[in-house]
C-alpha cells in the first residue's frame, strides 16, 4: 500500500538477505586478508591492490589509509632491483609514476566522496612525499596539477569547504620554499585574491569565498605596501562590493558576516590588526554612521529580515562606543530588539541579554 501517493518500502525477500548478508562475508574477508597481510609485512604490489579494492568499498575506513602508507613507504625505500635496477634507496622514476599513479587512483573516490578527509589527508601525504623525495620543478608539478584539479572540483561545488580549505594548503605549499626554484620566490595572493571576486561574482553566497578574501587582504596590503590613503581606497571597494551585495540578497547570512568583518575595522579593539589601521576616531565615526544610514535604508521592503536589525544594533553601539551619540532620534536599540524578538522568538533569551548589555 502506500502512503500520501509515496509507496511503502518493501520488505526485503529471502534472496535480498542472502546477498547482503554475501556482501558483509566478502567485505570482512576483504579486511581480514589486508590485516593479515599488514601484520605479516607483506609490502607487496598484491597488498596494495587489496587496500585499493576495500578502499573503493570503504573510504572511511582510515586505517587501511595507513596500511597503504606502510606499503607505498616500503617499497620508496626498497625498489625491486630486477624493475628499477636499484642498488638502494628510492627510485626517481619509481616514485613519480607511483605518485602519479596514486593521485588518479583517488579521482573517482573523490567524486563519490568528496568530503572524507581520509582521502584528502592521503592525497596531501602524497604531494609532501613528492616535495621531498623529487627535484623542485618536478614536485612543483605535482602542487600545480593539485590546483587545477581543486579548481575544477569547486567549479562543480563552489561551496565546499574542504575544497576552499584544501586549496589553501595547496597554495600555501606553492609558495613556500622547498617549492620555489632558486631566486624565483613566488606570492600567489593577488591570483588568489582575483579568484575570490570571480567565485563571488558567480555566486554571492559562497560563504568560503567571502571567509577566504579576509584571510587575504591583510596580506594582499602588506605585498604591495599599500599606506593609509591606498588602505582607504582598498576599504571603500570592499564596502561598495558588499553592499551591492546586500542589496542583492539581505537575506543571506554568509554577506552579513563579511560585513560585520568590515566594520571591525572601525571598532578601536580590533584597529590594530584591521586593513586600515590608521584611521582617526573622526573618520571611524563618519563610516559608522554612513553604514547606520545605508543599512536602514535595507528595511524598506525587507522589514523581516532579522539580518538587518543585528546589524543595526551592533552598528549604534559601535557608534555610541566611539563617543557619539546616537543617531537614531525616532528609532532605539530597544525597538529593533523587539523587532528581533518578534521575528526569532526562538532566541528570545539572546536578544534580551542583548537588551541588557545596551542599557
Amino acid at each position: 500500500m502506500a502512503s500520501h501517493g509515496v509507496p511503502r518500502v518493501q520488505p526485503a525477500t529471502d534472496r535480498d538477505q542472502k546477498k547482503e548478508q554475501q556482501k558483509i562475508k566478502d567485505y570482512k574477508g576483504l579486511v581480514d586478508s589486508v590485516n593479515d597481510g599488514i601484520r605479516g609485512y607483506q609490502c607487496t604490489t598484491k597488498t596494495l591492490e587489496l587496500t585499493s579494492k576495500l578502499l573503493k568499498w570503504n573510504p572511511e575506513y582510515y586505517t587501511i589509509w595507513n596500511h597503504r602508507r606502510l606499503i607505498l613507504k616500503h617499497q620508496f625505500e626498497h625498489p625491486d632491483p630486477q624493475v628499477t635496477n636499484a642498488v638502494a634507496g628510492p627510485d626517481h622514476e619509481t616514485v613519480m609514476n607511483t605518485i602519479s599513479d596514486e593521485l588518479a587512483f583517488l579521482i573517482p573516490l573523490l567524486r563519490k566522496f568528496p568530503k572524507c578527509y581520509w582521502i584528502w589527508n592521503y592525497r596531501l601525504w602524497l604531494l609532501k612525499d613528492s616535495t621531498r623525495l623529487l627535484s623542485v620543478l618536478e614536485a612543483r608539478k605535482f602542487w600545480q596539477q593539485e590546483l587545477a584539479l581543486v579548481g575544477k572540483m569547486l567549479s562543480l561545488d563552489s561551496r565546499n569547504f574542504h575544497g576552499w580549505g584544501y586549496r589553501r594548503t595547496v597554495v600555501s605549499a606553492l609558495e613556500s620554499i622547498a617549492l620555489q626554484a632558486e631566486g624565483s620566490a613566488t606570492s600567489m595572493t593577488e591570483i588568489e585574491f582575483e579568484y575570490t571576486t570571480r567565485m563571488i561574482n558567480l555566486n554571492l553566497s559562497n560563504f568560503s569565498a567571502w571567509h577566504n578574501r579576509s584571510k587575504l587582504i591583510p596580506i594582499l596590503l602588506d605585498e604591495r605596501g599599500a599606506d593609509h590613503l591606498a588602505r582607504r581606497n582598498f576599504l571603500d571597494e570592499e564596502l561598495e562590493l558588499i553592499e551591492r551585495a546586500l542589496w542583492a540578497g539581505s537575506e543571506d547570512q554568509s554577506l552579513w558576516f563579511y560585513h560585520q568583518y568590515l566594520m571591525c575595522t572601525f571598532d578601536r579593539k580590533y584597529a590594530a590588526e584591521s586593513m586600515a589601521p590608521d584611521l582617526t576616531t573622526t573618520e571611524r565615526s563618519t563610516y559608522v554612521r554612513e553604514q547606520i544610514l545605508k543599512v536602514r535604508d535595507m528595511l524598506d521592503g525587507a522589514e523581516d529580515c532579522k539580518w538587518i536589525y543585528q546589524s543595526l544594533i551592533s552598528l549604534s553601539i559601535l557608534y555610541r562606543d566611539l563617543g557619539n551619540e546616537s543617531i537614531e532620534k525616532e528609532v532605539a536599540i530597544e525597538d529593533y530588539i523587539a523587532e528581533l524578538i518578534k521575528l526569532d522568538p526562538l532566541r528570545a533569551g539572546r536578544w534580551n541579554d542583548l537588551k541588557s548589555q545596551t542599557t
